[in-house]
């Protein structure tokens, strides 16, 4: 006798589970107590299951397992696979071209120019000795141990990404600032964004879209980095003291002036500060992505684990780990001389 057949007994529900509750196939333990000529054993109130799907369908065969379901789910996404990746595929091909001429441009620069082009950028966009030395040491040391190529490919993938995300992230976060109801219904939406664990975002677009396809993990990578910016944004603006946008009001500026002249340059920096968050998670992510052929520095962590080889694991992640303090420090001092330049 299953656990729960006294509920549905006692509630009358036998002709909806189709017949005798009793009349099910017995369990190991069952079988067991039968074998050896003694009672079926009583389930003890401590052991008594909580009366879930697969619980209850011992009992009654109506209800549905645990398993019926993760399969409806299953079937019901394939139902709509082909007609979204009919819409997809032409919206998310311009994605895989950039990153496959990133991935290209990139690599087909020579170490003697990318290198004092990267000290050159990190020079005029912090202006501090420190991180600039910082940066070419670090590629140096990168090529010195052949580490020099994974990093410039994941050096391309972060670039694409974040600009990609930058885009879509501070127009949403400007129109979320602006509209009460816009807010309210994107919470919940950047909310799941974020607390979705990293390989989730990886299993619909596995189905989606081809392994050798780039736009398959750019568009993770998208998806997962995007929120710091989008939240910054609209907390930035937000946040923008409401005597100036009074005076705004009253030297006559239209919204759109009140918009670019004086709400996001007093924002730019929260919104300098979701940059930089968005370029960490991109990090992050990227290596995540080696998993679906995403190339770089994750592929040489991956294969560390896979062929057990713990000095290639850690080596390339400290270079992973060297590669986000340049970002982070290169953003943070470029912040910081916004920020000065706002308050002057």
């Amino acid at each position: 006798m299953a656990t729960y057949d006294g509920l549905i007994e006692a509630t009358g529900l036998e002709d909806w589970c189709g017949g005798d509750v009793g009349d099910k196939p017995l369990t190991m333990a069952e079988l067991m107590a039968r074998a050896q000529g003694g009672a079926t054993p009583e389930t003890s109130i401590l052991d008594l299951p909580f009366p879930s799907l697969d619980a209850l369908n011992q009992s009654c065969a109506a209800v549905p397992r645990s398993r019926d379901m993760t399969e409806a789910v299953e079937q019901g996404f394939l139902a709509i696979k082909d007609p979204l990746k009919v819409v997809l595929d032409p919206l998310t091909q311009p994605l895989s071209w950039l990153l496959d001429w990133a991935l290209i441009g990139f690599q087909s620069v020579p170490w003697f120019i990318m290198i004092p082009a990267l000290v050159i950028v990190a020079w005029f966009s912090t202006k501090k000795v420190g991180v600039t030395v910082l940066v070419a040491v670090s590629f140096i040391f990168m090529a010195f141990i052949d580490f020099y190529d994974d990093a410039i490919m994941t050096l391309s993938i972060i670039f694409v990404c974040t600009i990609i995300a930058v885009l879509l992230g501070v127009p949403i976060g400007i129109a979320m600032s602006r509209s009460n109801t816009l807010q309210r219904a994107m919470i919940p939406v950047l909310d799941m964004l974020q607390t979705l664990p990293t390989f989730v975002y990886l299993v619909p677009l596995i189905f989606l879209f081809s392994v050798t396809e780039s736009k398959l993990y750019g568009i993770a990578i998208i998806l997962y980095a995007i929120v710091p910016v989008i939240r910054l944004t609209d907390l930035g603006i937000r946040l923008v003291d409401k005597d100036v946008i009074e005076a705004a009001d009253a030297f006559g500026m239209s919204n759109r002036q009140k918009l670019w002249g004086v709400q996001v340059p007093l924002a730019l920096p929260n919104i300098m500060a979701g940059i930089n968050q968005t370029i960490m998670m991109s990090l992050a992510m990227v290596v995540i992505a080696s998993l679906v052929s995403a190339p770089g520095l994750g592929v040489k962590v991956l294969a560390g684990i896979r062929n057990l080889e713990l000095g290639v694991g850690l080596v390339a992640g400290f270079c992973i780990v060297l590669l986000a303090v340049l970002l982070d420090r290169s953003t943070k001092a470029a912040l910081s001389r916004i920020d000065s330049s706002e308050r002057a």
